[in-house]
């Protein structure tokens, strides 16, 4: 298995890294969050986990073995891939998703696009005994609004859309935002955004 990559930065893409190690370009699948990290020309030190199917060998590269390992521990439930696991990983933190199968938060799990309220009942029982607990607790009183404009972008960007189409997409929902107040359900926003989005195209 290889563990982790470390080399310059070759090139970026909105979903992947290029990595060159001894003269080699590794491409390592990223959540938009690591990859706003990377530099092209700069040194990189991605922890990875290999894939391996019958027809393909993709390597996915994260900012922490926390996350990796995060990336691995969800992949044990049924029906989460390697896919849905990094878009897991794109809408939340490892520890966002272990306070939520620590809670039974069902509305953190359905705002990861792919994942509708079975899904969650389902992931969360079956993740109970096995993410762990939270290691940190929540920050009391810490800015929630850019929270959810954060999680709404990298799930946008996780589902295939360029920075600028998230980036327009964030900027349309903003006043239903704002409306609902406190911290707006990412899930509701993420259907709106892809609605003004498919209305664009």
């Amino acid at each position: 298995m290889i563990a982790f990559v470390s080399g310059t930065v070759a090139a970026l893409a909105p979903d992947a890294a290029v990595v060159e190690v001894g003269g080699v370009g590794m491409a390592v699948q990223c959540t938009p969050d690591t990859l706003s990290a990377l530099r092209i020309g700069q040194p990189a030190r991605l922890h990875t986990s290999l894939v391996v199917r019958e027809d393909s060998l993709t390597l996915y590269g994260f900012a922490d073995d926390d996350e990796r390992q995060t990336f691995e521990l969800l992949q044990t439930a049924s029906g989460v891939g390697p896919r849905l696991a990094q878009a897991m990983l794109a809408v939340h933190t490892p520890d966002a998703l272990r306070r939520a199968v620590a809670t039974g938060d069902e509305k953190a799990l359905t705002a990861v696009p792919g994942i509708g309220k079975k899904g969650a009942q389902k992931l969360l029982l079956e993740l109970k005994d096995r993410l762990g607990e939270p290691l940190g607790a929540p920050v009391v009183g810490a800015p929630v609004s850019q929270g959810w404009r954060d999680q709404l972008h990298a799930a946008l960007i996780g589902l295939g859309y360029a920075t600028r189409e998230a980036d327009e997409a964030v900027a349309a929902v903003t006043p239903q935002a704002e409306a609902a107040g406190g911290a707006p359900e990412v899930g509701r926003l993420l259907k709106a955004a892809l609605q003004t989005l498919n209305r664009a195209r």
